[in-house]
């Protein structure tokens, strides 16, 4: 299952603070990724990426997450599966694998197409949060399908990700407030 979340505050902050943050976000959804845990946090710009982990595809260290791409200009968090990624590394150029996961083979095809051409041949179901190290850029992406569940918004300056509402909870900026306008939009 896998459960990811995180969260961008533009302008940064404390190291420390957002460590503490982000591990109590992860920990609210332990249970959808018992066999590990993971956090990448880049104080500077103000970004922070946590993952549970549920080792299905690749049973080994090399499937952990979040998981920088060989260039190291990608950070990803990913929930779910692709289920043509053999097929797509067979289309990349020859390069070394780390390991078998598919959390691998999509930052290469990210590296080497482009965030929107690899999402585009990837057969499955999945929730993602890229980070773009060169660009300063947060992406967030599902499946064509939306199978697997991805909350986000905006709370006071922080941008809050999950794919359980009870880890963006966990943050200092969370409002519990129903907008009346969208409920009634929806």
């Amino acid at each position: 299952m896998c459960g990811l979340t995180g969260f961008l505050s533009p302008g940064g902050f404390h190291q420390n603070i957002a460590a503490e943050t982000l591990g109590r976000m992860s920990r609210a959804i332990h249970h959808r990724g018992p066999d590990a845990d993971g956090a990448w946090v880049d104080a500077n710009v103000g970004v922070a990426l946590g993952h549970q982990r549920l080792s299905i595809v690749d049973l080994s260290a090399a499937g952990h997450q979040p998981m920088l791409s060989a260039s190291g200009r990608y950070v990803l968090v990913f929930n779910g599966e692709i289920y043509n990624h053999l097929d797509i590394r067979k289309t990349l150029p020859l390069q070394t694998w780390r390991g078998h996961s598919d959390t691998e083979t999509l930052l290469a095809g990210i590296q080497y197409w482009g965030p929107e051409a690899c999402l585009q041949r990837a057969v499955g179901m999945f929730a993602i949060a890229l980070w773009d190290r060169e660009e300063k850029n947060l992406m967030l992406a599902r499946d064509r399908m939306g199978e697997k569940p991805l909350y986000y918004g905006w709370q006071g300056k922080s941008f809050l990700f999950g794919s359980e509402l009870k880890a963006l909870r966990q943050h200092p900026d969370f409002q519990n407030q129903i907008d009346r306008t969208a409920l009634a939009l929806y």
